[in-house]
């Protein structure tokens, strides 16, 4: 039985503009101490699924439309308050992407650190303090007992960032959502960050879902991935078969966009257009304006998600049919 099975999730923004169908129908599970990466282009979903299940969307101007994602016998979706404040921030916990803007700048790192224990945990101020000293030296700053009373300001970005983590995992969640946590880090400390992240959830065995723009990262991470596009997921598998055998054209769109797989002094490959406008109903697929292998009927069928092997699924009509 899986940690975590979320069922045609639908979140829109319903603006004076019109309705944006940011997540239109994503379907996934996630195992006990499995990474799950999701990748795409800006806009295609990734952040607001997760936000979504975390409770963060606001409403309005959002609102869940359907679904259901259940963990341990409670919908997340439809938790009540005192559900949702017992489930986020213990037994699931967020890493958000900038730790500037996530981190109070008026509070102490100390304050922001122990809060998650004296609310899920009841502990006393002296043993939440312990228990903080010990994850800040655990997520590697050094000097914690003194670095535990600096301002967020006080710390350079990458320290930010692990002070974000020790948020996260003081309380040993059984899901760390970690939404592009390396994004604005430079390649030292965002190899250091990802082994970090490795490392502790060997340690608590906690299942992982990676939100990136970054292959590199997922090939070296994830045990599975998910592709999304357009507020859909376009193609699901394990990592190694999806980097080996792509099936979805925008799949291996993204990966022929990875500059260190192209020929030295070649002009960078870019995928033509830009993403549609999800305001707008969409007729067909929603790659096909963007695929220089779409037929016509790829711009009148909607595909679905089918099996191409055994935990492998794609969803492109031309790939179905064995055409390409």
């Amino acid at each position: 039985m899986p940690l975590l099975s979320v069922k045609d999730l639908r979140t829109y923004f319903h603006t004076r503009n019109g309705i944006y169908r940011a997540v239109d129908g994503v379907s996934f599970d996630l195992d006990r101490g499995e990474t799950l990466g999701i990748v795409g282009e800006s806009g295609s979903g990734k952040s607001v699924t997760c936000y979504s299940l975390m409770g963060l969307i606001p409403q309005p101007p959002g609102r869940i439309e359907s679904g259901t994602a259940l963990f341990d016998g409670v919908d997340l979706l439809r938790a009540t308050p005192a559900q949702t404040r017992a489930i986020r921030g213990k037994r699931i916990a967020m890493i958000f992407q900038d730790p500037m803007t996530s981190l109070n700048p008026y509070l102490r790192i100390s304050e922001q650190l122990i809060e998650p224990l004296l609310i899920h945990e009841k502990l006393s101020k002296t043993e939440a303090m312990r228990r903080g000293l010990a994850m800040l030296e655990a997520v590697g700053i050094n000097d914690a007992a003194k670095r535990i009373r600096y301002y967020p300001h006080e710390f350079s970005g990458g320290m930010r960032q692990r002070v974000m983590i020790a948020m996260a995992l003081i309380t040993k969640p059984e899901i760390l959502i970690a939404d592009e946590p390396t994004t604005a880090l430079d390649v030292t400390v965002q190899a250091q960050i990802l082994e970090l992240i490795k490392k502790m959830q060997q340690e608590l065995g906690m299942a992982v879902i990676f939100i990136t723009h970054d292959l590199g990262v997922v090939s070296g991470l994830c045990d599975r991935v998910q592709v999304m596009y357009a507020g859909r997921i376009v193609e699901t598998s394990g990592t190694r078969e999806l980097f080996r055998e792509p099936r979805h054209p925008y799949t291996r769109a993204l990966q022929h966009s990875i500059p260190s797989l192209q020929a030295k002094g070649s002009e960078l490959f870019t995928i033509p257009g830009m993403p549609p406008d999800l305001s707008k109903p969409l007729a067909g697929c929603a790659f096909a304006a963007r695929c220089p292998q779409a037929a016509d009927r790829c711009r009148q069928e909607t595909p679905q998600l089918a099996p191409w092997k055994p935990g492998h699924q794609q969803a492109c009509l031309r790939v179905q049919a064995g055409e390409i």
